[in-house]
């Protein structure tokens, strides 16, 4: 089957790294596929809409702009908080913190820096403002399900699967 840009269940073997290095940011090689229905923004828009027109078995390697990843750098998601809002942290520079939003959603909060009385943390996704470069291999491409198509969920209904894709994306 070929990828279309909706009502299809597709399944990918995928690497990724920032454009102009060699470092892998994120890989699901020799794991589980990426599997996400197209369409409904469970995966980043620039490499589901370089997925359309693609088939089971193929590969290739596919650049998606920042704008079309994880945006760009938000100057307002750079803050200041007070250091006691981390009692109990080690802080170390560069740590990832998880925390939760002001929508009960699970945040990732990148530290910067601190001293004896602030932490300057970043909430930008660690890979915005970066060019990207997936190395995709198509696993699997198949239309949905009408239960797949009602419920936006690979499988079935929302609540056979507390009410997320299943992916580990973090839909958004």
């Amino acid at each position: 089957m070929t990828i279309t840009n909706e009502n299809c269940v597709v399944g990918i073997e995928y690497e990724v790294k920032e454009v102009g290095t060699d470092e892998v940011v994120d890989s699901n090689k020799g794991g589980q596929p990426l599997e996400f229905i197209m369409g409904i923004g469970q995966i980043i828009p620039g490499l589901e809409n370089s997925l359309v027109g693609m088939s089971k078995d193929e590969s290739g390697d596919i650049e998606v702009k920042s704008t079309d990843a994880y945006g760009a750098i938000d100057p307002e998601a750079l803050q200041t908080l007070p250091r006691d809002q981390f009692e109990g942290v080690d802080l170390i520079e560069d740590m990832t913190l998880y925390g939760q939003g002001q929508q009960g959603e699970q945040v990732q909060i990148i530290v910067k820096s601190f001293d004896d009385e602030n932490v300057n943390v970043d909430f930008n996704h660690p890979l915005a403002g970066k060019d990207l470069i997936f190395s995709v291999t198509v696993l699997t491409a198949r239309e949905t399900t009408a239960d797949e198509t009602a419920s936006g969920v690979i499988g079935g209904k929302p609540e056979e699967q507390g009410g997320s894709c299943g992916t580990g994306c973090g839909c958004h």
